[in-house]
């Protein structure tokens, strides 16, 4: 039998310039958020909770992240994921 073991990343990629700022809301943040839109948690786009972008974050499902994107027409854009596993 061969067991393989997870690897930790060498490359910690959420420090890489490509790669958006991720933030994880609090529950008060997350609700308000909900409430703002009208959503429920289940209505996010989702993002896995082994995403390498995500992996300095402490995470369980049904996390909220919001991500702050650059654009050249809007300076910085915001968007939330609901982790999932």
């Amino acid at each position: 039998m061969i067991t393989i073991a997870k690897k930790t990343p060498e490359v910690d990629v959420s420090k890489h310039i490509l790669v958006p700022k991720h933030i994880k809301l609090n529950d008060k943040e997350k609700a308000s958020l909900l409430e703002k839109y009208k959503i429920t948690l289940e209505e996010l786009p989702r993002i896995f909770i082994d995403d390498p972008a995500v992996a300095n974050l402490e995470l369980t499902t049904d996390d909220v992240i919001l991500v702050k994107r650059p654009s050249e027409t809007a300076g910085i854009t915001d968007f939330y994921r609901r982790v999932v596993k």
